[in-house]
């Protein structure tokens, strides 16, 4: 019988600071804001002979990584059916409800998500992880976005839901 182990990170380090706005409906929003994040994750795999399910290490790097990649940024929900986004020269030109915002593209990340909350955050970065993870034997993993304490989304994945599927 396979042994299966989890691991849980949660690091102080794993964090970013984004800029962003929810969206409630096609004419109700939040007004821009920010949080320092928090990303947690959870991955079971099975033990090794050498005792270890999975490397610490890697996984800390990877939620950094990721982590990093988003830190600074104004983030934009590239999906929403309720906005438009469009280039427009050194700008993404957002038109919402009638009114429009400009972002400078350099400091803005039009990410593939509907909202920008945290469930839709969770969400990016275990698909972000898996892809990173592909090839490994991994057989639940789950990634947590907090945006203070109290107030997480997670998003999970595991391999049996694959191999149903």
């Amino acid at each position: 019988m396979e042994r299966l182990a989890t691991l849980y990170i949660d690091k102080e380090s794993h964090k970013f600071s984004a800029a962003h706005y929810t969206i409630f409906s096609a004419t109700e929003r939040e007004r821009l804001h920010g949080h320092n994040y928090s990303v947690s994750a959870m991955i079971a795999a099975p033990m090794g002979d050498n005792g270890f399910a999975a490397d610490y290490n890697v996984y800390k790097r990877r939620i950094k990584a990721l982590c990093d990649e988003l830190d600074e940024y104004m983030v934009l929900p590239k999906h929403s059916p309720h906005q438009s986004v469009v280039e427009d020269g050194e700008n993404y030109r957002v038109v919402f409800n009638g009114e429009e915002l400009q972002f400078l593209r350099s400091d803005t990340l039009l990410l593939p998500i509907v909202n920008a909350t945290v469930e839709e955050f969770a969400h990016y970065l275990l698909g972000r992880m898996l892809e990173e993870s592909a090839g490994e034997l991994i057989a639940e993993l789950q990634v947590c976005v907090a945006s203070g304490p109290g107030q997480k989304g997670c998003a999970s994945w595991s391999a049996m839901d694959d191999a149903i599927a």
